[in-house]
């Protein structure tokens, strides 16, 4: 297992636009690590220079504690697998799968056996003989894992290997990968733009935008404490519900409607580079209001789009300047698109965002198990 180390990282294919800038993150060894973000945010990139196939313009890149900027894919020891699997359409799956091993000058019947071992283990050993174009998508993601894994090499690298497979598939192979890494000990990068698949197969994510680091840390700290607006709404399905609100320091209160205001820490009031903010919460977050508190965030809308989807329903609607949210809700509910209801917002799950950084000033008072984060923007 190694650890893998990016020290001010920068990518650039002309003078002037930087696609990676000044990504610095440290890959602890046997890690399952997600790169998640847009399309074109820079994560195939960052994963590509770590593999070897593209130059870092500057900074640098540790492969287990030693300086890999100048040495050759061959010599970094990893393997990796990409979007578009390729296999070799001319040569049997047993072929493919021990293209890696040729090189390496290993015995035939060692090389015979090897695959045999893996292609047991990935469910192959029945296709072993065919082509790559009599095999289903499943199947030659599965022959590109072993080809991957049957080198032995400490480090895997993934880009987007599930993105041309059906959704059960997709769901499938999510826990293969990931059992397969933990009963191996690889160290994984992944790269995916699939947020459920970042939030149910890393033990880290880090999110990207513009060639940025947004956030580095466990998924479940990611989804429950954005560092920036953009987490907010890149993370979570539906995205974070953000408002905007005002800010009067003097009674350090936020007012986000004409009926609804609420306390801010009157130190945040004070730190704030404006007197506007965004209000955010998770739709789960967003109950049927019963009674009164003494702290009344009540609101009522008209509900324009609903969905029951077995175990939940999902209720989109627009508020406050005909911003659209969305409220989540447990189990099957008989409610009907025009119907009006009266909501109401949990105040201790609420989170503040400076309205001009639009970093996060106040997170909320609900999580129980709060894990240190690592996050820069």
């Amino acid at each position: 297992m190694y650890s893998v180390e990016l020290k001010q990282v920068d990518k650039s294919y002309d003078k002037e636009h930087l696609v990676v800038k000044n990504v610095s993150v440290t890959i602890e060894p046997g890690e399952f690590f997600v790169l998640v973000g847009p399309s074109g945010c820079g994560k195939s990139t960052l994963l590509r220079m770590i593999a070897g196939l593209e130059d870092i313009t500057s900074g640098s890149i540790l492969i287990d504690g030693k300086i890999a900027d100048h040495l050759p894919p061959s010599k970094r020891e990893l393997s990796m697998v990409f979007q578009n699997y390729a296999l070799y359409p001319h040569m049997t799956v047993e072929d493919n799968i021990t293209f890696g091993l040729d090189v390496k000058k290993i015995l035939k019947k060692e090389k015979k056996q090897k695959c045999y071992e893996i292609a047991e283990m990935l469910g192959l050993t029945d296709y072993l003989k065919r082509k790559p174009r009599h095999l289903s998508g499943g199947q030659r993601q599965r022959v590109a894992l072993a080809r991957a894994i049957i080198t032995n090499s400490p480090i895997c690298l993934m880009d987007e290997p599930l993105s041309n497979l059906d959704a059960k598939l997709r769901a499938h192979m999510r826990s293969e990968i990931r059992e397969l890494q933990r009963k191996l000990g690889l160290t994984l990068i992944y790269v995916t733009h699939d947020q459920v698949e970042a939030m149910t197969m890393g033990d880290r994510i880090m999110v990207l935008n513009e060639g940025m680091i947004q956030q580095v840390g466990k998924p479940i700290d990611v989804y429950n404490t954005p560092v920036n607006s953009f987490v907010a709404k890149f993370i979570g399905s539906p995205p974070m519900n953000l408002t905007t609100g005002l800010v009067d320091k003097s009674s350090a209160e936020i007012t986000i409607s004409e009926q609804i205001s609420l306390p801010i820490n009157r130190l945040v009031a004070n730190n704030l580079n404006s007197d506007q903010v965004l209000v955010g919460i998770r739709p789960e977050n967003i109950k049927l209001y019963e009674e009164p508190s003494s702290l009344d965030l009540s609101f009522e809308v008209t509900l324009d789009h609903v969905e029951i989807l077995g175990t939940e329903t999902l209720l989109k609607f627009k508020w406050n300047d005909n911003s659209v949210w969305y409220a989540k809700w447990y189990g099957q509910w008989d409610i009907r698109v025009g119907q009006t209801l009266r909501l109401t917002l949990d105040s201790d799950s609420l989170c503040i965002y400076d309205g001009h950084t639009e970093k996060l000033l106040q997170g909320p008072r609900n999580i129980q198990h709060q894990h240190v984060q690592e996050g820069i923007v």
